[in-house]
């Protein structure tokens, strides 16, 4: 066998393996999709491997990112599904996981989007007591039926999300504070001026990367000291010279779930 064919069998096996990988991950979660006055939100769901109906469970929501946007119920699970798959996450804490997926050209949070003439980079307009978007009305209706479940525990109910999903997990907790036992945001952001309104009701953990190009690290950056200001007392975690996949690193953190699970309403 020639180096190259060698090299070329090498990269075929580790293809088919990520292929599995994937579709294993994939599988693991159920199909479904919330409609409410003709929108739909489609999402996966995962429940505990021992499920019993009769118990009640905790209840986490996962955000996905703008580049998983669609409607295809699957690529919302790119990031964060496998690291809730593990066994050591699962066995320990058995909860109810929903990854909803944002329309194509929908956007969690209510926020405008422009160009720095300074600097031409993108910036990040949050707003206050704005109507919330289509695709946070969907998500907001789909927390609600979950809540309905006779197995869904009401007072340990989390969500976290990266990127766009990062600043919808900060606006779901701004419009319901009192769902929300914990949260953790990845590379978000959030009006300085909304913090009050979850500072002291829903506990968070910030993630951002110092040289994150998308979204600039000072929006979690100023929300931390926003959320002081209003008397919170967020965990916040900066990796030093990571760009804009700072959920590569949050999601490995060995504390992230015993720490989210601990809270209760």
């Amino acid at each position: 066998m020639t180096f190259k064919k060698f090299i070329i069998g090498m990269l075929s096996l580790l293809l088919a393996f990520s292929f599995s990988a994937r579709s294993q991950n994939v599988s693991s979660f159920d199909r479904g999709s919330f409609t409410l006055k003709g929108d739909t939100l489609p999402y996966r769901l995962m429940f505990p491997k021992h499920f019993d109906p009769t118990k009640k469970y905790p209840l986490l929501f996962v955000l996905h990112g703008s580049g998983e946007r669609g409607n295809n119920n699957e690529s919302q699970l790119k990031y964060g599904a496998s690291r809730l798959l593990q066994d050591s996450v699962r066995e320990k804490y058995e909860a109810i996981i929903v990854f909803p997926q944002c329309p194509a050209n929908g956007y969690w949070s209510n926020v405008q989007q422009e160009t720095d003439p300074a600097t031409q980079k993108r910036k990040f307009v949050f707003q206050v007591n704005e109507p919330p978007t289509l695709a946070m009305y969907l998500l907001m209706g789909l927390v609600d039926q979950f809540l309905d479940k006779p197995f869904v525990d009401k007072h340990r109910v989390y969500v976290g999300g990266l990127s766009m999903g990062g600043m919808g997990t900060f606006e779901i907790i701004g419009r319901e504070p009192k769902i929300f036992a914990a949260a953790f945001a990845i590379c978000g952001g959030d009006n300085t001026l909304n913090a009050k309104k979850y500072a002291k009701k829903v506990p968070l953990w910030i993630f951002h990367g110092s040289k994150d190009s998308v979204v600039p690290a000072d929006h979690s950056e100023v929300m931390v000291a926003a959320i002081k200001e209003a008397g919170g007392d967020p965990k916040f975690t900066l990796y030093p010279g990571v760009d804009h996949n700072s959920w590569d690193y949050a999601f490995k953190e060995p504390d992230l779930f015993s720490w989210l699970f601990s809270h209760s309403k």
